[in-house]
């Protein structure tokens, strides 16, 4: 008799731990991606500034979101030699940083037996036959995305694109100038070498 109790909690710690691995997957890094135009040479460019107007600042204003993001890039060019100018540079960078909200509808399948008892002539209790259904589920989360873009300034020409795409956690939203640099560095992970 009491085999069955054990096996239905077994059951269901089974049925929340594999639900705590599906939201785990789910909150893992961003996905990054990146293309490049063909056959440019990375090494030709020393200097770099933002376009005028730059995509996050929708409101005729640089908001803090901006600020976060161009101390971010900024940083990763300089370490890779290039050099910040106020006038003619030979790369223009223009970024976007958008959140929407998503949900997802997860099932999982599960098992439960009924119990019964039986009167004729004698007391018998009885397990019945396995029901199985599924244990449904909505989550609701956010999901970030930032574009980079690198322009070669004299060809109005993009030359490189970095994407990172993941679910925000809430530690990105407190902490916003700590998550933008944390993305914009792994995106630039995938820039090309200057050869410098």
């Amino acid at each position: 008799m009491t085999t069955r109790p054990n096996f239905i909690q077994r059951s269901k710690f089974l049925t929340a731990a594999i639900i705590a691995l599906a939201l785990t997957a789910c909150s893992s890094g961003p996905k990054v991606r990146s293309d490049q135009a063909p056959n440019i040479n990375f090494s030709q460019y020393q200097t770099f500034s933002f376009v005028s107007e730059l995509a996050t600042d929708r409101a005729g204003y640089t908001t803090l979101v901006t600020q976060h993001f161009k101390d971010a890039i900024s940083a990763e060019l300089t370490a890779r030699g290039y050099r910040y100018v106020e006038s003619d540079p030979q790369l223009l960078v223009n970024f976007n940083s958008n959140v929407a909200n998503r949900s997802d509808t997860r099932s999982i399948p599960t098992t439960s037996y009924h119990y019964g008892y039986y009167h004729y002539r004698r007391g018998i209790v009885y397990a019945g036959f396995p029901v199985y259904s599924n244990d449904v589920s909505t989550v609701h989360y956010k999901v970030g995305t930032v574009n980079i873009d690198i322009v070669d300034a004299s060809e109005r020409q993009l030359i490189w694109e970095g994407i990172a795409e993941g679910t925000l956690k809430q530690k990105d939203l407190e902490q916003p100038r700590e998550a933008a640099a944390r993305t914009v560095a792994l995106i630039f992970e995938q820039f090309p070498l200057s050869g410098r």
